[in-house]
């Protein structure tokens, strides 16, 4: 059995309809988790994510980590019972009413406590190892920051030959992106680095998509972003914008020719991105 195979019992479900025994064990494992002298803060953010937001939360109420952890929330202007799951489960959050992914992951920045801060996407399931290898990797001299890669959730929608096939391709080409501009590399839900320097970062607010990858540039002037590659690290995530294309050939399809016209992306640095004008929030 795989490691998330009990976590899909309440993903994508409604939480009402949740057993009152899985809400109580989430509520006690949480609570035995939570440190007040944290070294890590890990940070879920959630945005209309009542039906995810519980499997998460299940999945990181049994993290095996050997650092002191704090775990909060953030609501971001939800208009579900995003907000019901917190309640319902003890975890201590937060609601920030500016909506977009950049206002969201700094409101959980401004209120973390720890050393180090882990961004949680409410839509994704962790393994128990994940908190743990990314602070260890932290910990490291000259990291500022540390990045790892996802999988996709099973379902009919897709071959499981298909989604490894698709994974595979990406996972090459990330690595081989990873050696010149690691930033584009960096997705938000497996992303982590020092509180102080992201806070000097700090995220931009008025973009749709990227907030990570941009955060990920500013770090760089503090030290380097380490691929973490380790399988133990790996989540497990919904489809996203892959799923807005269709199938994954499509996908894979306009991602390859995205790529192509930026070859040099695989030989030079950046130091600056523009926003393209359909990723600005109005």
């Amino acid at each position: 059995m795989k490691w998330y195979s009990k976590y899909l019992s309440v993903y994508e479900k409604p939480f009402e309809a949740a057993p009152a025994a899985t809400i109580a064990t989430i509520k006690e494992n949480l609570q035995q988790l939570q440190n007040d002298q944290p070294l890590v803060s890990v940070v879920v953010i959630a945005y209309n994510e009542g039906k995810r937001l519980l499997g998460c939360l299940w999945s990181l109420s049994e993290s095996q980590c050997k650092y002191p952890v704090e775990i909060i929330g953030v609501n971001n202007n939800s208009k579900d019972n995003t907000e019901d799951v917190y309640k319902a489960v003890g975890l201590p959050y937060y609601n920030e009413l500016k909506q977009s992914p950049g206002y969201a992951r700094l409101c959980g920045l401004n209120h973390a406590r720890g050393k180090y801060y882990i961004c949680i996407d409410a839509d994704t399931l962790y393994p128990p190892g994940y908190i743990e290898l990314m602070v260890s990797h932290l910990e490291q001299p000259g990291v500022a920051g540390v990045y790892s890669l996802w999988s996709y959730m099973p379902d009919e929608k897709h071959s499981w030959l298909g989604v490894k096939l698709y994974e595979l391709l990406r996972d090459i080409h990330l690595r081989i992106q990873s050696a010149r501009r690691p930033e584009l590399s960096v997705r938000g839900m497996v992303f982590g680095y020092h509180t102080e320097w992201g806070r000097q970062v700090g995220f931009p607010v008025h973009i749709k998509r990227g907030e990570d990858g941009m955060m990920a540039l500013g770090l760089k002037k503090y030290g380097r972003l380490f691929f973490l590659r380790n399988r133990a690290a790996r989540v497990i995530t919904g489809y996203g914008t892959v799923g807005k294309d269709g199938s994954f050939f499509n996908s894979f399809i306009k991602r390859a020719f995205a790529n192509l016209k930026g070859l040099k992306y695989y030989f030079t640095k950046e130091n600056h991105y523009k926003d393209r004008k359909e990723n600005i929030i109005e």
